[in-house]
């Protein structure tokens, strides 16, 4: 199967070159020429484990990268909470997806414990021995999942950029403490349009040159082929509980700033698992919900910070693969609406395609006060604790359910509630302390839950990494520090 450029077909990959290059030379996207069908009937899909069936979707997905058995075991095996790396909880008359009980207690790590996995083996089947420079911008979680699933691996260096002053304190302490002789972070004067934009101008900058890059954002299909898979075992999950029946269809409400995460459950309900509808949830950045509502897509617009700092994104990526996708693989029409975007700001679908994406998707949005009064409530009635990413969705989703949609609800869980302390107890409306800190140790007084032990330890460890740059510079800052031997 080969991968196309979002904006060419005549730019082509195979899977394991795509892994590497992240980014097509023409500045899109990689797609898969077309969505295989993941061929799991029912009793096939509750036969697996959640091992055997991500390694399925990949293998499915990632055609021609060797060992993904080992992949996925290496990836993911002791890494985790429990033996249930997802697990799926009922909560009132949903059921909530659990994607953070990895490492970094985020979702992001359901793919990249397994990227730099991908990565050496993408390398394998191409024969590059060259050292790998993987570049990312976070908007808060990506950034540590990428610097923990990359720290110390062979043959690869890795750079984060983040928002400064955009991120929780968690998410920074997160990274700036990061060990490692090949892990680079540094803060960026503006948002994280201005740390993405940099990001993919650095990849055009360095085309041709002797340095390998890629990312461990979602631009790049070995982070998203992942997150397919979790849909899966979410499914199989409701089968197995008895929450659905054997074909069922099952909606899904994604909290969502960069269209990845809902991008995935796009490609699982095209490779054949029985979605209904895709809710995309919005904070205050509201950006995907204009866009689904009337076609318009408008960057140009007043960036708000809210307590949902990783879905504060004006310029979602994936939706490029998905406007490919839907208009059937017109790279002209893609490569149109993209230049759009870069010279004016904005861009416009036609009727018919915006049609065609509104049959497959819904849309809402909360403000932080709407996603406050949604943590407090389930709180209080089921004693369920969830994060302000979560509580969008959940938001989100109650709208859903009195328009009159009855379908089973899947809502994706995104953060671990104590990465953003001070916003849960502002919602608990317990008085908050000054420290971030503090506020974990309030919090768990409060609530009981249990701190993940990758966050409660944090406080102990010394920082690290201290730059903090101007968005003009990123190129020169990459082009002087990959010059150096080591960046212990």
């Amino acid at each position: 199967m080969q991968y196309f450029s979002t904006r060419s077909k005549q730019e082509t990959a195979t899977a394991a070159e795509a892994i590497l290059q992240g980014l097509a030379p023409d500045g899109g996207l990689y797609v898969p020429e077309s969505i295989p069908a993941a061929e799991l009937d029912d009793a096939a899909l509750l036969s697996l484990d959640q091992y055997a069936l991500t390694a399925h979707i990949l293998k499915k997905l990632l055609p021609g990268v060797p060992g993904i058995d080992a992949v996925v075991e290496a990836g993911y095996r002791n890494k985790f909470d429990g033996e249930d790396l997802t697990p799926t909880v009922p909560v009132e008359k949903a059921h909530v997806l659990e994607l953070y009980h990895g490492p970094t207690s985020a979702f992001k790590d359901m793919a990249l414990c397994l990227l730099p996995h991908l990565v050496a083996s993408a390398a394998k089947a191409v024969g590059q021995k060259e050292e790998v420079l993987v570049l990312t911008a976070t908007s808060g979680d990506t950034g540590k999942a990428a610097l923990a699933g990359f720290a110390d691996a062979p043959h690869t260096r890795v750079m984060v950029f983040y928002p400064d002053g955009g991120v929780s304190e968690v998410q920074r302490a997160q990274m700036v403490t990061q060990e490692g002789s090949n892990v680079c972070v540094a803060a960026v004067k503006g948002n994280f349009d201005d740390a993405q934009r940099g990001v993919k101008e650095v990849f055009s900058a360095f085309q041709g040159t002797h340095v390998r890059l890629s990312s461990a954002n979602s631009i790049n299909i070995g982070r998203l082929a992942p997150q397919v898979a979790y849909y899966f075992k979410a499914y199989a999950d409701l089968r197995r509980q008895g929450a659905v029946k054997a074909g069922e269809q099952v909606d899904f409400v994604v909290p969502t700033g960069n269209f990845g995460n809902i991008l995935a459950g796009y490609i699982a309900k095209k490779m054949g698992l029985p979605v209904g509808t895709l809710v995309c949830a919005s904070n205050e950045n509201d950006v995907l919900t204009e866009f689904l509502e009337t076609g318009l897509y408008d960057r140009r617009r007043p960036f708000h910070k809210t307590a949902s700092p990783s879905m504060d994104i004006l310029v979602s990526s994936n939706l490029e693969r998905l406007l490919y996708f839907a208009s059937d693989g017109d790279d002209a029409l893609v490569a149109s609406l993209m230049r759009d975007l870069n010279e004016k700001g904005f861009y416009r679908v036609p009727d018919g395609l915006l049609r065609k994406i509104q049959s497959e998707f819904a849309c809402g949005k909360a403000d932080d006060s709407a996603a406050f009064d949604a943590i407090r409530r389930v709180w209080e009635k089921e004693h369920y604790l969830m994060d302000p990413h979560t509580a969008v969705a959940w938001r989100v989703y109650e709208d859903y359910r009195k328009a009159g949609e009855g379908r089973p609800a899947v809502i994706l869980s995104t953060a671990s509630p104590y990465k953003f302390a001070p916003a849960m107890l502002t919602a608990l409306r317990v008085e908050v302390p000054e420290s971030g800190f503090a506020a974990m140790d309030l919090l768990h007084e409060k609530t009981g839950a249990a701190v993940p032990q990758g966050l409660a330890s944090l406080r102990e460890k010394p920082v690290r990494h201290r730059d903090v740059i101007d968005p003009r510079d990123m190129l020169s800052y990459v082009e002087q520090k990959s010059l150096l031997d080591s960046w212990q």
